[in-house]
């Protein structure tokens, strides 16, 4: 039955986001899903107009995304989308997910999960309902070398951890290119569209969900100074944290969007009583690695001493670089692989890709965050 590629449908994403692209291309890359329909945008003839213009047959190009969820379910089983995958500005996260998982499709949604905390909540109690799987696209965590990061610390190879240190900086909006015609920076910017937090939905839930991620630890209190520095701006675009860790670890988040001359610098430092690791993003098929006793070692994607985790998703033979598009296909792969075993009556009991948990944790961080920052950076749960 389930011997066939996923048929997927998006919702946002058309012609000109640069978001919706990545997800076409990641979601093709292992040959296990296909896009089959959309709502690509909230104007219809131009979600029609995307449609068609990646090929897809006009009967499946709709101008919303209620009419496309409606329209789906009453395609036959063996016709109809699996699938959603919602591409869409912050605020539109809520509704079409609702609506998808309530219609009985699966869901994958852009991060943050949602515009509030009461509906990320609520969300959670949907997927719970309709006993639907919903990924949340982290997709730093696809990468093999995080893969091995995260198997290392759970294999005791660094001993307990004492120290982290987190960053995910750009430079992107130094300038108030919102006031120009860039769309993307317009509804960044905008907490009708992005929520209370800026920076901190965009970039600082990849880092906050990074570091959970591989340590296997949740930070328990944070203590956030925020930075708005572009004029006008309502909303962090700069910001420095300090973390305690559940396990007694005390660490460092630096995020920001003003860091000129920054593109996309996401890394992690992790310090044990054995050993220490860095990966940078900018540079994603080295994990450094230094020890108590012994010399440095860096491994690589597919190289030798790899744990079978990083294995798994290393793609190519060693020496042949994998970076940000492969590693988003990694969350689509384990969502359809997932998805399979669901439709073949298989349970998996920890599927290896975020869900709508890790979305609850980034909106809580992002809460927590905004508190210390209106208190003078006092200390909050989270």
């Amino acid at each position: 039955m389930m011997g066939r590629k996923l048929r997927m449908g998006m919702i946002g994403g058309g012609i000109g986001s640069f978001i919706g692209d990545v997800h076409r291309k990641a979601s093709a890359i292992d040959g296990m899903i296909d896009l089959v329909c959309g709502a690509f945008s909230s104007n219809a003839e131009k979600s029609i107009a995307s449609g068609k213009a990646l090929y897809l047959s006009e009967e499946r190009c709709y101008g919303s995304y209620e009419e496309m969820i409606l329209k789906e379910k009453q395609l036959p089983e063996d016709v109809r989308m699996d699938f959603v995958a919602i591409v869409t500005p912050n605020h539109m996260h809520f509704p079409p997910a609702k609506m998808a998982l309530e219609h009985g499709f699966h869901v994958v949604c852009d991060k943050p999960l949602t515009l509030t905390l009461e509906e990320a909540e609520a969300l959670q109690k949907v997927v719970e309902s309709s006993g639907k799987l919903l990924a949340l696209t982290h997709n730093y965590t696809g990468n093999p070398m995080v893969k091995q990061a995260r198997a290392m610390v759970a294999n005791g190879d660094l001993g307990e951890i004492r120290k982290v240190q987190v960053q995910y900086l750009q430079g992107w909006l130094s300038t108030a290119v919102e006031s120009t015609d860039n769309k993307q920076a317009a509804w960044r910017v905008d907490p009708k569209k992005s929520g209370i937090g800026g920076a901190l939905g965009d970039i600082g839930t990849h880092a906050e969900n990074l570091l959970e991620y591989i340590t296997g630890l949740k930070i328990a209190e944070l203590a956030a100074d925020l930075g708005r520095f572009g004029k006008g701006r309502v909303l962090d675009d700069d910001g420095n944290l300090l973390l305690r860790m559940e396990n007694g670890a005390k660490g460092t988040m630096s995020i920001s969007q003003i860091a000129l001359g920054e593109e996309n610098n996401l890394a992690i430092k992790v310090y044990g009583e054995k050993g220490s690791f860095e990966w940078y993003q900018e540079n994603p098929n080295e994990l450094i690695t230094r020890w108590i006793d012994q010399p440095k070692k860096v491994y690589t994607p597919n190289g030798n001493g790899l744990y079978q985790e990083a294995l798994n998703v290393s793609r190519i033979p060693a020496g042949h670089p994998e970076g940000y598009l492969e590693a988003f296909a990694t969350i689509y792969r384990n969502f359809a692989l997932h998805i399979k075993a669901v439709n073949n009556g298989d349970i998996i009991k920890n599927p290896d890709y975020p869900t709508v948990e890790d979305g609850i944790r980034g909106m809580k961080f992002i809460y927590a965050a905004v508190e210390s920052d209106k208190n003078n950076t006092i200390w909050v749960k989270v």
